[in-house]
C-alpha cells in the first residue's frame, strides 16, 4: 500500500470526525451571539431551598426533567441537544465544583394527566433534589380539557412537595402552531396560578422565547423546527441557557439570605 494512503485516510476520518461535532457546536455558538435576556427574564420568583442546601453540601446533585416531546427532544438533532442535556452542560459551568445530573424523563405526545401518573415512577424514585415539570403544552395543542390538566398539575405538584422536592413549572414554548391557538392564554394563566399558589418556580418559556423573537432579532426558523411546533437544537440550547440562569439566580438568592 503506498505510504499517502494511510495519511489519506488519518486525515479523512479527522474530517468526518470534526463534521459529526458541527451542529452541537454551530447551535451552540448561534445561540451565544443571540440569547441574552435581562437577568429578570428568567427568574423563577422563589428560591430552590432543597438544591440550594445540597450544593452549599457538595453532595451530588439530581435534576429530573420531566414532561413530554419538548423535554424528550422532539426535533432536536440528537439527544445530547435536547434541553435536559444541554441545561446538565450550562449547570455543570455555574457551579463547577458540584456533581450535577439532568435526568430526561419526557415522553412523547403525553398530556399532564398522563404525566402525574408517573411522577412516582419516573420521577421521585429517581430521588431528586428538583423536578422541572414542562406542562400544558399537548393540551393547548389539542384543544383539551385545561380543567383536566390542572387539576392533573395540582396533584403531580402536592406529591412532589410532599417529598421534600424543589420543583420548577416550565410553561409553553412559542410557535406557530401553538400560536394558532385560542387555549394559549387561558393555559398560561392556569400554570401561573398553580405556581403561585404552590409558591413553587416557574420559567417562562413562553414569553422568554417570545423576547428572543422580538428583542434580540431571532426569528421562529432560528428557535422552531420544520414542524412549527418543537424546539431545533438552538431553540432547546437557548432555553437550557437561560433556564441555567435563573437556576442559579434562585440558589444565589437562598444562599445569601442563610448568610444575613
Amino acid at each position: 500500500m503506498s505510504p499517502v494512503l494511510p495519511s489519506a485516510i488519518r486525515i479523512l476520518s479527522l474530517i468526518a470526525a470534526l463534521a459529526v461535532s458541527v451542529p452541537a457546536f454551530a447551535a451552540e455558538s448561534a445561540a451565544s451571539a443571540s440569547c441574552q435576556l435581562p437577568r429578570g427574564a428568567s427568574a423563577l420568583s422563589v428560591p430552590l431551598p432543597q438544591l440550594s442546601q445540597r450544593i452549599a453540601a457538595g453532595a451530588p446533585i439530581r435534576i429530573v426533567a420531566i414532561g413530554s416531546s419538548s423535554t424528550a427532544g422532539a426535533g432536536a438533532s440528537s439527544q445530547n441537544n435536547a434541553y435536559p442535556a444541554r441545561l446538565d452542560h450550562y449547570l455543570s459551568e455555574r457551579f463547577r465544583n458540584a456533581d450535577i445530573a439532568v435526568l430526561n424523563r419526557g415522553i412523547n405526545g403525553e398530556t399532564d394527566d398522563q404525566t402525574e401518573k408517573r411522577i412516582e415512577a419516573d420521577a421521585l424514585s429517581a430521588k431528586p433534589d428538583l423536578v422541572i415539570w414542562q406542562v400544558g403544552a399537548n393540551t393547548v395543542l389539542r384543544d383539551g380539557d385545561q380543567g383536566l390538566s390542572e387539576r392533573s398539575i395540582r396533584q403531580g405538584v402536592a406529591r412532589l412537595r410532599a417529598a421534600g422536592v424543589d420543583v420548577v413549572l416550565m410553561d409553553l414554548q412559542y410557535a406557530p402552531k401553538m400560536l394558532e391557538k385560542t387555549g394559549v392564554a387561558p393555559m398560561l394563566s392556569r400554570i401561573t396560578g398553580i405556581a403561585t399558589d404552590n409558591h413553587i418556580g416557574l420559567f417562562h418559556r413562553f414569553d422568554v422565547m417570545r423576547s428572543l423573537v422580538e428583542s434580540r432579532g431571532m426569528t421562529m426558523a432560528d428557535l422552531i423546527g420544520p414542524d412549527g411546533i418543537h424546539q431545533n437544537d438552538v431553540g432547546y440550547d437557548c432555553v437550557a441557557r437561560i433556564l441555567a440562569v435563573g437556576i442559579e439566580d434562585a440558589v444565589n438568592v437562598h444562599n445569601s439570605g442563610l448568610q444575613r
